[in-house]
């Protein structure tokens, strides 16, 4: 597994924009596909974004899709979540995730390392 460290979150304003970093520690990065997930008090864990290792192909919940993106530097072994367009409901604590094996990108059950999680705040 890998261990991950998430940075980047605070508080904006709705309209806003964030970019969140992970930085993963680990020679064997480029041999797992990535996710970002997040989580409000009271609520399940939801799936946010994810990018396959390899082709880099990238998923979304339709939720984020058009605001979102997902990318990665394997050489900075990093990956980031840019955030635009914020609005209130997106407020979460937002966790980086990794799995090295999978079919289903979209389910944070799949994914075998995780980071502490980065607090993100969007007013009204």
């Amino acid at each position: 597994q890998l261990q991950l460290v998430e940075s980047g979150g605070g508080l904006v304003q709705a309209g806003g924009s964030l970019r969140l970093s992970c930085a993963a520690s680990g020679r064997r990065f480029m041999s797992y596909s990535m996710g970002w997930m997040r989580q409000t008090p009271g609520r399940e864990r939801e799936f946010v974004a994810a990018i396959r290792r390899g082709n880099d192909r990238t998923y979304y919940a339709e939720s984020v899709k058009g605001r979102f993106t997902i990318s990665r530097d394997n050489k900075q072994n990093t990956v980031y979540l840019q955030m635009n367009s914020l609005k209130p409901e997106d407020t979460a604590v937002y966790y980086c995730a990794a799995v090295f094996s999978t079919a289903d990108y979209t389910s944070p059950s799949e994914y075998e390392s995780w980071g502490q999680g980065t607090p993100v705040t969007v007013s009204s």
